[in-house]
C-alpha cells in the first residue's frame, strides 16, 4: 500500500477535509453551498477526498476558458480558491477521470490514493475509501478495469457526446441500486487497520460510503468517515471535517478533529 506524504508547513493551523459533494448542474443548491464555502473558508488548506463531481467524462468537458458550462463554473470556483489557499484533490469513484489538464487549469494538486498528511505531529491517512470496500467484489472488478491506462485511453478517445451517454447510463444504474434494498458495502475494518499500520498512522479519513461516523479500530486507531453533501435533501447535508491546532489545549497537543455542518446562509 504505497502512499505519498504531504507535510503541512508550520503556518497551517486549520485544515478542512470534504468529500462526496457529487456536484451536478441539476443540483444547484449543493453547488451554491460549495461555492460559498470555498469562497469564505478560513482554513489554511482544503483537501477534497473524491467524488467532488457526480460524473467526469474528461477534462475537455469544461470547454475553453470562456465556456459557461457547469464544469467550467466549477473550475472557476477551484481557481479562485486555489489563488489564496492550497487546494488538494483526490479521485473518487465518480470523478477518477479528472486529469492533469483540469488540475493545472484550476491550480490544484492531485493526490494519489492513499496519501498521508503529516500535521501537528500526527499522521492522517487520507483516502476516498472505495478500494477498502472489499465485500463489494463486483465494484472492485469494475474499478480495476476503469482505472487501467488502456481502458481510460480508449474511453477518452471516444467523442464527448458518446462519453456523456455512457455516463448517463452508469448514473441510471447507480440510482436504481440506491432505490433497491441492496445494502452498500462498508470499509473492511481489518484492511483499514492494515493500511494504518503500513502508513504508521493512527487516523484514517475517507468518504465514499455516505455513512459519517467515527469508528474505533483498536487502541489509538480510528477511522473517520466524511459526510456527503446534499442541500436538497429533507435534512440538508453539507459537512466539513476540520483538523485544528487552534483548538488544541497546549501548543504541543495533537490537532483536534471536529465535523461541522455548513448552514445554507453561512456556507
Amino acid at each position: 500500500m504505497p502512499s505519498s506524504v504531504i507535510v503541512a508547513p508550520p503556518h497551517w493551523r486549520n485544515i478542512d477535509l470534504i468529500s462526496d459533494l457529487h456536484l451536478q448542474a441539476s443540483e444547484p443548491l449543493t453547488f451554491e453551498a460549495w461555492q460559498r464555502y470555498m469562497a469564505h473558508t478560513r482554513a489554511d488548506a482544503v483537501f477534497i477526498l473524491g467524488d467532488l463531481f457526480e460524473v467526469w467524462v474528461g477534462d475537455d468537458a469544461t470547454g475553453d476558458e470562456r465556456a459557461s458550462s457547469f464544469e467550467g463554473q466549477c473550475a472557476t470556483v477551484l481557481q479562485h480558491t486555489a489563488a489564496r489557499i492550497p487546494v488538494f484533490f483526490m479521485h473518487g469513484n465518480r470523478d477518477f477521470l479528472v486529469g492533469p489538464a483540469f488540475m493545472a487549469r484550476c491550480q490544484c494538486t492531485l493526490l494519489p490514493d492513499p496519501t498521508v498528511l503529516d500535521f501537528g505531529g500526527q499522521r492522517w491517512l487520507l483516502s476516498h475509501g472505495d478500494e477498502l470496500c472489499l465485500a463489494d467484489t463486483d465494484y472492485l472488478k469494475f474499478r480495476a478495469m476503469v482505472r487501467s491506462a488502456s481502458w481510460q485511453h480508449d474511453f477518452l478517445a471516444k467523442p464527448l457526446d458518446e462519453r456523456k451517454a455512457v455516463a448517463r447510463s452508469l448514473r441510471e444504474r447507480s440510482e436504481a441500486k440506491k432505490k433497491s434494498s441492496m445494502a452498500y458495502a462498508d470499509v473492511d475494518a481489518d484492511a483499514a487497520r492494515d493500511w494504518l499500520r503500513e502508513a504508521s498512522a493512527r487516523h484514517m479519513v475517507h468518504g465514499h460510503t455516505h455513512q459519517p461516523a467515527n469508528h474505533v479500530l483498536g487502541p489509538d486507531l480510528q477511522r473517520i468517515v466524511l459526510s456527503d453533501w446534499d442541500m436538497a435533501a429533507q435534512t440538508p447535508r453539507a459537512q466539513v471535517l476540520r483538523l485544528s491546532l487552534d483548538e488544541a489545549p497546549t501548543p504541543h497537543a495533537p490537532p483536534s478533529a471536529s465535523m461541522s455542518r455548513i448552514a445554507p446562509q453561512d456556507a
